[in-house]
């Protein structure tokens, strides 16, 4: 049984820390959690990234055993990344809210909460704030970083950055960089917070909170993360109480989040996601030659279609990259990379097991499933 979570926290010996856009941070503290052990060469670690929203909390469970981490039936001993084998390792990222520093952090120099003086950041930002906490670690080498979403890009930059450091990059339901159609769904869900009357620039934290802006936006969000044939067998055109089911869902789910996300992070999050372009930078590097990859894309997803994954695939072809690539079939969307467990473990087992030497085979360069 995964035992519960607890969250830690370690600021970084980099201070000030430095961004690629030139400007620095006085400190930056990360939140993290880790399942499973080390082993005496720390050559076990996986590190596993996280979607925009997400947080730290990955695997176990939480709040008196009600709640399980985003990945809990992947994360775990005999699961598809088994905390027997491997150490575990996921934080919060850079700009978010859960722990790891971010615009609702107080300003050491002012005083007060950053807000929109934060300053802008990046993929690689992220990236680079987790290759300096696991350096603090002792850790120089990666078995693997594993992500989805948000967290594939995460993955697909460690891949392009630090080849050195890793021995494989599992991107799931991801893309080397974003559409003009991604970008315009995140630019109305940034419009949905910063036209709310409370958002006030940022400046909200001793005030009222733009709830109403941040709710709508999470809305936004879910009716891409899901779709048709999903969003028909969960909901139809049934009705409750006068409002339509898949009303009352959007409702509930901006409802929740605004409980635990900050609408800032959601602002400084989305643009570091629209600006992350890869696709010139991921197969320069002689040492990615030696990373094996694999990509994993779903049928329906049409907020991150498999023709992006398709596209990460060529480009590690035109470097002759170990590269495996599955599309899974799947009715669920986007929400696909946090349901499909089961068919994700047909994967993601194997294939780790195999990069470490321990068991089996790794699977077929091409396959559909499910």
């Amino acid at each position: 049984m995964q035992p519960t979570t607890h969250t830690q926290h370690k600021k970084l010996n980099q201070q000030p820390f430095y961004l690629e856009s030139g400007e620095s941070l006085p400190f930056v503290q990360v939140a993290y959690e880790i399942y499973g052990t080390l082993n005496a060469d720390k050559s076990n670690a996986i590190l596993v990234t996280h979607a925009f929203s997400g947080d730290a909390t990955a695997a176990g469970s939480y709040d008196n055993n009600e709640n399980f981490g985003w990945w809990d039936k992947i994360i775990g001993e005999g699961k598809a990344i088994d905390t027997k084998k491997f150490c575990v390792i996921c934080t919060n990222t850079l700009g978010g809210c859960q722990g790891t520093t971010g615009p609702i952090f107080i300003n050491p120099e002012i005083g007060t909460h950053y807000g929109m003086s934060f300053p802008n950041i990046s993929i690689k930002d992220m990236v680079n704030v987790q290759k300096a906490f696991l350096e603090q670690l002792g850790i120089t080498q990666l078995a693997s970083v594993i992500g989805g979403s948000m967290g594939g890009m995460q993955a697909l930059e460690w891949g392009a950055s630090y080849p050195q450091f890793v021995q494989s990059v599992i991107p799931i339901a991801t893309a080397m960089k974003h559409s003009p159609q991604q970008i315009a769904f995140n630019e109305v869900a940034r419009k949905a917070i910063t036209l709310d009357p409370n958002w006030n620039k940022g400046n909200y934290y001793d005030a009222t909170k733009p709830e109403l802006g941040l709710s709508i936006a999470r809305m936004i969000g879910h009716i891409t993360y899901m779709s048709d044939k999903s969003m028909e067998y969960k909901f139809s055109r049934r009705q409750k109480e006068g409002s339509f089911e898949v009303e009352n869902y959007l409702q509930y789910q901006g409802d929740n989040f605004v409980k635990r996300f900050d609408a800032n992070s959601y602002l400084y999050i989305t643009k570091a996601m629209d600006y992350f372009d890869i696709s010139d930078r991921l197969f320069v590097n002689d040492n990615l030659a030696k990373i094996k990859f694999l990509v994993v894309a779903f049928s329906s997803d049409w907020l991150y279609p498999a023709y992006q994954s398709v596209d990460i695939v060529k480009k590690l072809h035109q470097r002759y990259v170990p590269v495996t690539f599955c599309k899974i079939n799947s009715s669920y969307g986007h929400d696909a990379f946090l349901l499909e467990t089961s068919e994700l473990t047909k994967l993601i087992k194997p294939f780790l097991e195999a990069i470490i030497g321990i068991s089996g085979e790794i699977i077929a360069d091409s396959c559909s499933i499910g």
